[in-house]
């Protein structure tokens, strides 16, 4: 538990400085776009989301699993599977990016309600091979469990990236701030390939080469569990957004944002801390007990730290909304309790869905995924009429509240299902 608490305290570093810029950039754009401009950011933000998780589906979880699997065999052993995400990250990019470009004008209709943001959606999908890089280049550190290198580089990427969405924000407004959002990742994909441009690892034979078809066909079942993850839940977001945007309004939408934006920062602290460590050690172990008996010892610290953390978000919202945004989100007050107990449960959930990456348990994953983000949009139409924008927050509580029961009940079956041998008692 030692690596945990020095792991959490090095990634709360990045996290912080992550922090900080969300919180000087969503002032920023509070200031120059009003409740509206957020809920559009909103939205633009959940489909680059998508089309990243998308395009990063081959260079993720699967780089980060067999790359901690296998470099202590050296980089040779590592190669097959580097090659293999280059490969399907190439087919996506050239599969996407035209198709993208083509049907610009009908996202940004489906999306903004209207075609003026048909360039930015162009935008959105040129940028991708970039962000591509910045996630593979992570996954290898993240792999190599260099956590120091990862946490610097993050740090420097973010001060780079902050720095020319806010002036971009001030010059443009939210167009300004639209552009920036769309062209991030990618910002930091050049950042981090210059800076690991000398690794002994980046080196053109590692990853490019013959691949046989065992090494594209796991790095596939990856790929469906990366998708799933990446598209479900920002879907069920922009559905969610729509849904207020149509029963209450682009005011409430905004409002709505603006916690979810505060939700969304703070876990950042526990999310990446279990990127970064659970998902390389839980690789790692073998058999049912082992993997239980790591989970939970892992909840026991990071369950208290999440309450504690929400605790405290919870009783300065206000000075949160103060700071954060203007007087124009002070109704934003009234969304925090429940939101923030959610937010426990979606931790918690998190702590015992993990084996189903690290055994790259695919049919758990999809079937899960795509089944409670359709219930999540299911029960937001139904509550939203009734309890206007608490019914986002009612139905997201609810909704892994039941998903934290599922997975803690299915992790056994899990874990048996990808180790034919072991029998869990």
């Amino acid at each position: 538990m030692k690596k945990l608490l020095s792991v959490t305290f090095f990634t709360g570093l990045l996290t912080l400085s992550r922090m900080m810029a969300g919180f000087l950039i969503s002032k920023v754009i509070a200031v120059y776009t009003g409740t509206t401009g957020m809920a559009l950011l909103g939205q633009a933000q959940n489909l680059i989301t998508m089309l990243n998780g998308i395009i990063n589906a081959p260079t993720s979880n699967a780089v980060v699993r067999y790359t901690s699997e296998y470099c202590d065999q050296g980089y040779t052993a590592c190669a097959p599977w580097w090659r293999a995400s280059v490969q399907w990250a190439m087919i996506f990019c050239c599969s996407l990016i035209p198709v993208g470009i083509l049907l610009s004008k009908h996202i940004s209709i489906w999306l903004f309600e209207g075609p003026d943001y048909s360039w930015l959606i162009s935008v959105m999908f040129l940028v991708l091979p970039f962000s591509g890089i910045a996630t593979l280049l992570n996954s290898v550190i993240n792999g190599h469990q260099h956590y120091k290198k990862y946490v610097s580089l993050g740090i420097i990427s973010v001060i780079i990236s902050t720095i020319i969405m806010v002036v971009l924000v001030i010059i443009w407004g939210i167009n300004g701030a639209l552009i920036a959002a769309s062209v991030q990742s990618g910002l930091i994909g050049i950042v981090m390939f210059l800076a690991c441009f000398r690794q002994p690892w980046l080196k053109l034979r590692f990853w490019w080469g013959v691949v046989d078809s065992e090494h594209r066909k796991k790095i596939g079942g990856y790929i469906l569990i990366a998708i799933a993850s990446a598209v479900s839940m920002p879907l069920a977001l922009i559905a969610m957004r729509k849904i207020i945007i149509t029963q209450v309004g682009w005011d409430a939408a905004g409002q709505w944002q603006a916690v979810w934006k505060i939700s969304e920062v703070y876990l950042s602290v526990m999310t990446m801390a279990l990127g970064i460590y659970f998902l390389p050690q839980l690789a790692k172990l073998k058999t049912f007990n082992e993997i239980r008996s790591e989970i939970n010892d892992t909840a026991k610290i990071i369950v208290p730290i999440v309450i504690l953390m929400a605790a405290g978000v919870y009783f300065f919202r206000d000075l949160a909304i103060t700071i954060l945004f203007t007087e124009k989100f002070r109704a934003a007050r009234e969304l925090f309790a429940i939101q923030l107990v959610g937010d426990v449960f979606k931790i918690t959930s998190w702590l015992y869905a993990y084996p189903m990456i690290s055994r790259g348990a695919t049919k758990w994953f999809v079937g899960s995924e795509v089944f409670f983000s359709i219930t999540l949009v299911v029960m937001t139409a139904l509550l939203v009429p009734y309890f206007q924008t608490d019914g986002a927050n009612i139905a997201y509580t609810i909704n892994y509240l039941i998903y934290l029961v599922f997975v803690f009940c299915a992790m056994k079956y899990i874990v048996r299902d990808n180790k034919e041998n072991y029998e869990p008692t």
